[in-house]
């Protein structure tokens, strides 16, 4: 993926969280706005390190890593779900290489999610 791409997809993963939740931006404001931004970096810095490394596992662990301080911050496991959803479709509509490749981690990383989530 390119910085461009990647910086396009980010602020519209940003805008649709706060558009279909606005009682995200109620409750954490523009601050939220700017964290949620900063997430979804290290999200797709994520993403590419797994990609690079050939390690599924690595994108996995990050969510759960993740997800746990979230959800211990208040928030809900399916916000990040969400959040994973969105990147989801994103890369389904652009044009990039590994495109499949950077789908399957997603998906590894909801189903894990899910499973945690049914836990709680």
């Amino acid at each position: 993926m390119t910085p461009e791409q990647t910086s396009a997809m980010i602020k519209k993963v940003v805008e649709g969280i706060f558009n279909d939740f606005p009682e995200v931006l109620e409750r954490y404001g523009e601050t939220g706005k700017k964290r949620t931004w900063e997430d979804n970096e290290h999200h797709f810095k994520h993403l590419e390190t797994a990609l690079y490394m050939n390690d599924q596992k690595f994108f996995t662990d990050y969510a759960l890593w993740l997800n746990n301080i979230l959800t211990k911050r208040g928030m809900k496991t399916s916000l990040l779900i969400d959040n994973f959803e969105r990147i989801e479709q994103e890369i389904k509509e652009e044009n990039i290489q590994k495109k499949d490749e950077y789908l399957q981690l997603l998906e590894l990383a909801i189903h894990s999610l899910q499973e945690q989530a049914e836990l709680q």
